[in-house]
This record gives C-alpha cells, sequence and structure tokens, in this order.
C-alpha cells in the first residue's frame, strides 16, 4: 500500500509539474509568422486584377501615414484638364536613331510672358514629377516645387516678373508622349517598341514648344537633379537662345554609381513577371517591381544622417491584445518581424507603397536610361552628333531645324575668344576626363550659370557639381559662374526642400 501511495504522488507531482511549466517551456516549432507586407501585395494585385480596365498610373490606392514622417516632397498626379499639350506634327529625330513621327508635350504656365516675350524661364524637372510644379486655378493641389515659384520677392521665382514654363517630359506619363501612349500603326500602347531617347532629346522637343509660344530667347533655363542636366542640354543645342542656366543638384555626366543604382531599379521592375517585357497595359502592372525600385531610389534620394535624426534603429512596437497575450506568451509585440520591422523599414515600405501605381514602369525605365546616357564630354557630345548625321536620311532634313539647334559638336577651345579673360585655377580634385568636359561645355561659355550642390546628396555627389562649375569657370569667363554648396541633411532631395538655402541662391541670381 506504502509503495502504491508512493507512485501515485509521484505521478500527481509529475502532472502538476507539467502544467505548470507547460506554459513557459519554448516551442521547438514556433506558429508560422503573419506576414502582413505579402498579404498586403497579393491584395493589391486581386484589386488591380479587378481593374484591368484602368491605366496601371492611373490607379490610386489608400497609404496609411508611416511611422517618423518628415519633410517630404509632394507628387501631384495631374489630369488633362488640369494642363495644356503642345502637339507637334513634324517628325522627331532621336539621338540614337529612333524617330517620333509626333509627340505631345504636356506643360503648365504660371505668370504673365510680357509684350517682348523676353521673361520666361523653362523649368526642367526630375526624373518622376509631372508638369504641376506650382498649384493653380485649374489645379489646386500643391506642385513639387509649391513654395518655390510664385508672386513676391519672397519666392525664389517671382511670378510677378517671370513667366515659368514646366513640362512633362518626352518619354514620361503625365500627359507628354511616352511608352503608355499609343503608336500610330495599331493605337496600342508603345511599351517597348517606343524608341530611345536622350536628355537632348527631350529638350528638343521642349524648344519645339518654346518656338510655338513666340518666344524666341529664355531669361533663364533651370533644373533640379534630372532637371539640372537639361538645363544645361538647353543651352548647349541653343546658346543664343538662353539668358543664364541654374542647374541645382544635377551634373554633366552621370556618374558610375548613379548608373548602377538606376540599374537596380530598372532590374526590379524588369524582373516582376507582370512587366511582360513592357506590355503590361492589358493586364497587371509590375506594381511589386516598381515598389522595389522607389526603395531603391529613396535610399539614393536622402542621406544617412537624417534618417538617423528621424529613425535611429527605432522598431514600430505593435502591441499585442489580452487575447493574443495570453495565447502568444513567447511572441511579444516586440518581437523581430520579417515585414517592415525598424522604422526606416517601414518609411521606405511607404515611399514603396505610394508610387508604385502612380507613375508608369516604362517611363521609368526609358527616362532612368536618358538619365545614364548623359555626357558632355566632348567625345561622347561628337559620338553623338556622327550619329545623327548617319541617321539623317531617315527623315526630311528639312525638318531638321538650325545647325545651332540640332548640332552636338561643341567648337574647339580656340574658337572661344573671351577679352580679358582670367586664367582659372581650380582647387578640386583632378579626374581623367576633366579636358574633355571643359571643352563640352564651351558653348555655354558666355552664359551666366548658377550651380547648387548639397553635401550629402549621395545620388549627385557634391563633387560632380564642383566639378561641373570648375569645368564651366574653364571655358569661359569664371566670374559668371556662380556656386553655393550647402549643407543641409537632407541629401539629393534638399532642393525639394530647403527653400531658405536653395530659394535664397535662385532669388539672388535671378535679380
Amino acid at each position: 500500500m506504502l509503495k502504491i501511495a508512493r507512485i501515485a504522488r509521484n505521478q500527481l507531482n509529475k502532472q502538476q509539474f507539467v502544467r505548470c511549466t507547460s506554459s513557459s517551456i519554448p516551442r521547438t516549432h514556433p506558429d508560422a509568422p503573419s506576414f502582413p507586407c505579402v498579404d498586403a501585395n497579393e491584395s493589391r494585385a486581386a484589386k488591380l486584377a479587378s481593374q484591368t480596365n484602368k491605366l496601371p498610373f492611373m490607379r490610386s490606392v489608400k497609404i496609411e501615414d508611416v511611422e517618423g514622417e518628415g519633410p517630404e516632397p509632394v507628387y501631384a498626379t495631374p489630369t488633362p484638364a488640369t494642363y495644356q499639350t503642345f502637339t507637334s506634327d513634324d517628325p522627331l529625330l532621336l539621338d540614337f536613331g529612333g524617330v517620333l513621327p509626333r509627340f505631345d508635350i504636356a506643360y503648365e504656365t504660371w505668370g504673365t510672358l510680357n509684350s517682348d516675350k523676353s521673361n520666361a524661364i523653362l523649368l526642367h524637372t526630375g526624373l518622376s514629377a509631372s508638369s504641376h510644379a506650382k498649384s493653380h486655378p485649374g489645379n489646386e493641389t500643391p506642385g513639387w516645387w509649391e513654395k518655390f515659384i510664385g508672386p513676391g520677392p519672397e519666392f525664389a521665382i517671382d511670378t510677378n516678373r517671370f513667366f515659368v514654363i514646366c513640362t512633362n517630359v518626352l518619354g514620361g506619363c503625365y500627359g507628354s508622349t511616352g511608352p503608355s501612349s499609343p503608336h500610330p500603326d495599331d493605337n496600342k500602347p508603345y511599351g517597348t517598341r517606343f524608341p530611345i531617347v536622350t536628355q537632348f532629346d527631350m529638350v528638343r522637343a521642349q524648344w519645339r514648344l518654346i518656338d510655338s509660344l513666340g518666344i524666341d530667347k529664355l531669361y533663364a533655363s533651370a533644373g533640379c537633379s534630372m532637371g539640372g542636366m537639361q538645363s544645361i542640354a538647353a543651352a548647349h543645342l541653343e546658346p543664343e537662345r538662353v539668358g543664364s542656366i541654374i542647374s541645382i543638384s544635377g551634373t554633366a555626366r552621370s556618374g558610375s554609381t548613379a548608373v548602377a543604382m538606376r540599374f537596380a531599379q530598372r532590374s526590379c521592375l524588369m524582373s516582376d513577371p507582370n512587366w511582360n517585357r513592357g506590355f503590361y497595359y492589358d493586364g497587371l502592372p509590375p506594381h511589386t517591381g516598381m515598389k522595389m525600385a522607389r526603395q531603391i531610389a529613396t535610399i539614393t534620394y536622402r542621406s544617412g544622417p537624417e534618417w538617423e535624426q528621424r529613425f535611429g534603429r527605432k522598431r514600430r512596437v505593435t502591441p499585442l491584445s489580452e487575447e493574443e497575450m495570453a495565447t502568444n506568451v513567447n511572441n511579444p509585440g516586440d518581437a523581430p518581424k520579417l515585414c517592415p520591422d525598424f522604422l526606416i523599414e517601414t518609411y521606405l515600405d511607404h515611399q514603396g507603397e505610394q508610387f508604385c501605381l502612380k507613375y508608369d514602369a516604362n517611363s521609368l525605365i526609358y527616362v532612368s536610361k536618358a538619365m545614364d546616357l548623359f555626357d558632355m564630354t566632348k567625345p561622347a557630345l561628337m559620338d553623338i552628333h556622327e550619329r545623327r548625321l548617319r541617321n539623317a536620311h531617315l527623315i526630311d532634313k528639312k525638318l531638321l531645324g538650325s545647325t545651332t539647334s540640332h548640332s552636338m559638336e561643341p567648337p574647339s577651345l580656340d574658337s572661344v575668344k573671351i577679352k580679358n579673360l582670367k586664367p582659372y585655377i581650380s582647387t578640386a580634385p583632378t579626374v581623367p576626363y576633366a579636358q574633355d568636359l571643359t571643352e563640352g561645355l564651351t558653348r555655354l561659355s558666355k552664359i551666366p550659370v548658377l550651380i547648387i550642390g548639397v553635401h550629402s546628396d549621395i545620388l549627385f555627389p557634391f563633387d560632380q557639381q564642383r566639378e561641373l562649375a570648375d569645368s564651366l569657370r574653364k571655358s569661359g569667363d569664371p566670374e559668371r559662374v556662380k556656386f553655393f554648396a550647402l549643407d543641409g541633411p537632407w541629401g539629393h532631395d534638399t532642393f525639394l526642400i530647403d527653400t531658405s538655402n536653395v530659394g535664397g541662391a535662385i532669388r539672388g541670381f535671378l535679380i
């Protein structure tokens, strides 16, 4: 009896031990984790599948606010009712041999063109921006440069003085002809049948718009980021028709790091099965690839110091309910997650989500490639010049326009005669292509130029703006070149945010 009682007591103690410890014993096979980010992507795909009658870049999704939100640029999506359209029925020969038989350019204007049409400023955009730089009665949504343009001396560009023109670039998807536009042969979207375009091609299309407005000479050719490239390209094509140049966070030659970053973005897009070699307009757009591409781009648009201040290593903690706490004692709300977890991850996720359906994937591919191809060194310009000569037979020669307008060949340094030219000694690091770049910029030798660079910019590093300023000074009168170096923490996006320093430099230059 004593032995039986001892066995029963041991069994009872064992059962009590199991009950007391079972809730704290780590599970060998924990419950499968949830993936809300994957669920959201699949939900978006299902929603889009039911809306295939709409163009991908015209759809919209609701995006919740993200933690740690800071100063962000605004990208409005315009509609045909909110911009004007210039149509050219004359064919446009492109630098790499393509021909557009006709094309549209969407544009918006602010201010009033004066009687002699001498106060026009052509504003060039970044890669993904539309023509909507500033709100107006036809579209009261804030524009991407809302705080820089307006009536009064407090604005960088005073519309009481200047007539501002901003276009959507050729190859874009906000009203100008691009890959999503109908092909003249079958009225279906071009897709990847769209020809390769360059920054010079985009600017040639803009010059046709300027001609249609009866403007002989621009007061200024101004732009930021990719627009900084175009501000230079416009003056190179028409040096006698540009009064001054403003290039902000731009470059005269795309560096290998920027090319690599944009290649990675295009690779994400082209690896998305929905991209379908560029012919996705009747089905699902490559929204997953677009989201990934935008996340990569966002990393290059801002800076580490800003993100350290805004986000640091903070994580987004999701508190569990009492019921969840009771059943998931080993899975507290602050456990690491494979979906966006750190605040910087939630920020990148948010940026990708809000952009992936606003912009056409093919436009991103083509316009980013045009940025990669930009190179103002003399050998690169000569190569394009020779290509255009070889392909001139593709178009009626009378449509090529004047020699000044369409020749890519820069004059030699010997042909630039400037009286009392002071020798300029550069203190910038020497690069192998320095002399080629100086010679490539000689068409700009008599034009006043404002260059603005940002030390925290990792997409177009500060050295590229200093390099541009130095080459311009060597190519002509150094006194005509004004160079501002900014220390803001916002990286490449500084030109969209810093109204005080960027705006002040522009305002002072335009006086």
